[in-house]
């Protein structure tokens, strides 16, 4: 039976709390046998990706613990039953199906007799049978020209994790000859964001996508009436340039002002939305429905893995038991996203929303307060441009803040140059693993301003080249691991009450409904 228990009533966790500081890395990596070190503690992934944890403040003593834990949260379980249709969202009393999207792990998820499963599976087949007719000229604009460019209207999930993915591929699909058609994203209600975008789109050949689950998104439908006011102001007829992606029940459900209309359900929280038709349908118009298809793959590959009992044949959850213990143990505050990939420039604004915006709580799921820190907060920015901004603070700042670096030994595009005996990819990499043991050893000087105290932990995700499965790969496992991280702290990471308190409030201002305080900061802007 599965029991929900807050962190600190778990025994396990107080075995885990009377080890804190019980591992030097410093001394580790500095040591004869570090390169032992280095290969044991290391655990295979999905897609050819490798997690190794070696620069991580954990021992056999300390791993013997994370997995008394992970057995006493009954984590296993509890991504059973949310895998299986559970109400898990208690806030909001709905099912998690993010994983079904790619694939099925467990029974049939069955909501007011529809099978889940089919209607995520139906509504791929749709996309794809859209997205060949774009390409294959049966769907044009008005004058029988073909979309060259694809622009995604959405905010916050409908934005992030699409904007992160493409940008991910962009130049892959362009070095193995499938750039479809451009993409474009338009989010922030900041018209000068609308504008910039329009402004360097051809409209007659541009197809938009309006994401907007509930159809009432304040932003999104905003710059709707934005960009329909530059095309008809262009000629064009709006309803022939756009399709929605939304649910069912709002009113852009089957809406003759959009070209097609393709849907997701309430079990889709849009921080998890990438593998859905959120990010299916300017994915696959991006570089063609087999390449989603491929992500889709690796993304479940890493959720088949992520049911593995065994921490160290589950990459997700050690990596989400390493952090829990960084973040309730030794009490660092936050953790850098680092990836030596120019295409993951966006990959940590991505999993800056998954992880804060699910786990940045401070009730648990009963709605009561917990007495312990929970989700930390998430930054970074890819090396080596890192390097040259932030890592002072990394490397010799008051805080420790752990790191999580993503590499790979190939570049995407295969164009690269030779110079002082070796290519920009082998410095690039070079670079990366440099980092890791200048934050993990230090550097020991007379001159406090040259003196490195050492001992930041970091992990390293590292695989051949960034391809489609790889990236789902890596997209799942984090996702995973913030899931494991809510269950650890016995949190509803699937809701967002966070952001609502903005929206009630703005809505107040532009009705003019307002006072004291509120009224004075809204006269500022003649509101």
């Amino acid at each position: 039976m599965i029991t929900w228990q807050n962190l600190d009533k778990l025994e396990s966790f107080k075995k885990l709390q009377t080890l804190k500081n019980h591992v030097s890395i410093k001394e580790e990596l500095s040591s004869p046998t570090a390169a032992e070190r280095v290969a044991r503690y290391s655990a295979p992934m999905a897609a050819g990706l490798t997690y190794n944890y070696s620069a991580k403040e954990v021992s056999p003593q300390i791993l013997a613990i994370l997995q008394e834990l992970a057995d006493e949260a009954q984590l296993t379980g509890k991504f059973q039953e949310l895998y299986n249709g559970a109400t898990i969202n208690t806030g909001e009393n709905r099912k998690v199906l993010h994983h079904l999207l790619r694939g099925q792990l467990g029974e049939d998820v069955l909501h007011q007799s529809k099978n889940e499963g089919v209607f995520y599976q139906q509504q791929l087949e749709a996309i794809k049978t859209f997205v060949e007719k774009v390409h294959g000229g049966q769907i044009t604009n008005a004058a029988g020209e073909k979309f060259t460019t694809v622009a995604q209207i959405g905010i916050g999930g409908s934005d992030l994790g699409p904007r992160a993915m493409y940008l991910a591929l962009e130049q892959w699909a362009r070095a193995n000859g499938c750039l479809k058609m451009k993409a474009a994203f338009i989010s922030n209600v900041d018209p000068d964001d609308g504008a910039g975008v329009v402004a360097s789109l051809d409209l007659n050949h541009t197809l938009f996508i309006l994401v907007s689950k509930s159809g009432t998104t304040q932003e999104t439908l905003a710059n709707e009436l934005f960009v329909k006011d530059f095309l008809q102001k262009a000629g064009l007829d709006p309803a022939k340039h756009m399709v929605a992606v939304t649910s069912e029940t709002s009113p852009l459900a089957n809406n003759p002002a959009y070209l097609a209309s393709f849907y997701i359900d309430d079990f889709i929280g849009g921080r998890y939305s990438s593998t859905s038709a959120v990010g299916g349908a300017v994915l696959s118009l991006a570089f063609g429905y087999d390449v989603f298809a491929s992500f889709l793959k690796g993304a479940h590959e890493a959720d088949v893995t992520a049911c593995a009992s065994d921490i160290t044949k589950n990459p997700a959850m050690l990596d989400a038991l390493i952090g829990l213990y960084e973040r309730n143990v030794q009490g660092y505050p936050a953790t850098a996203i680092l990836p030596y990939s120019q295409a993951l420039s966006r990959f940590p604004a991505h999993l800056q929303q998954a992880d804060m915006e699910s786990n940045g709580k401070q009730v648990n799921r009963d709605g009561q307060p917990v007495d312990y820190v929970t989700g930390p907060a998430i930054f970074g920015e890819p090396g080596t441009n890192g390097q040259h901004s932030f890592y002072q603070l990394l490397h010799q700042g008051t805080d420790i803040i752990p790191l999580q670096f993503i590499g790979f030994k190939e570049n995407q595009t295969g164009c690269d140059v030779t110079v002082d005996g070796s290519t920009s990819q082998k410095k690039l990499c070079a670079n990366l693993v440099a980092q890791i043991m200048a934050f993990a050893c230090g550097k020991d000087d007379s001159n406090p301003n040259k003196f490195f105290p050492g001992g930041r932990p970091s992990s390293l995700i590292y695989g051949d080249k960034l391809t489609p499965e790889a990236l789902g790969a890596l997209l799942a496992h984090f996702e995973n691991k913030i899931m494991f991280q809510g269950f650890l702290w016995n949190l509803n990471s699937f809701d967002q009450e966070g952001v609502q308190l903005g929206k009630i409030l703005t809505k107040q201002v532009l009705a003019h409904n307002t006072e004291g305080a509120l009224q004075a900061f809204a006269e500022i802007f003649d509101i």
